[in-house]
């Protein structure tokens, strides 16, 4: 794999101070530059800015290996203990998950350790790892 360039993502919340203290305490992110209605967060490397909206439209979901899977979300894929360290300091602090833990595609190309989570404005996250990274984009 060749090296990664930063990605920026943007995305609505209705509540901002909430959202500080959810990237900050619980995923363990750095706060970057902020306004009255964004704030910018260090995403493992990457820049997300979190926008505040009045109001957000309910998300669609798709099955993927069993699971409804909200067709919006972003997430990070983080190295395999990483992962698993991300695991424990959620479970410690009573995380409640939109899908558990578990590993997908077993035995497949592609598997992988996932898990999905809400930030307080109910945009979804996955957290992925894969225990051969080279597998990311295998089919």
């Amino acid at each position: 794999m060749t090296a990664l360039h930063p990605f920026h993502l943007a995305f609505a919340v209705t509540d901002l101070p909430a959202t500080e203290r959810f990237f900050v305490d619980v995923i363990g992110c750095e706060v970057g530059r902020q306004a009255a209605r964004w704030i910018d967060f260090n995403f493992f490397g990457h820049q997300i800015s979190a926008h505040l909206v009045d109001d957000t439209e309910a998300v669609a979901q798709n099955e993927v290996d069993g699971d409804q899977v909200p067709t919006q979300h972003f997430g990070m894929v983080l190295p395999w203990e990483q992962w698993h360290e991300m695991v424990a300091r959620l479970n410690e602090r009573g995380q409640a998950y939109l899908i558990a833990p578990k590993t997908r595609f077993t035995g497949e190309p592609g598997e992988q350790a996932t898990f999905f989570i809400r930030d307080p404005s109910g945009n979804a996250l996955e957290f992925k790892s894969f225990r051969e990274p080279q597998a990311l984009f295998d089919r």
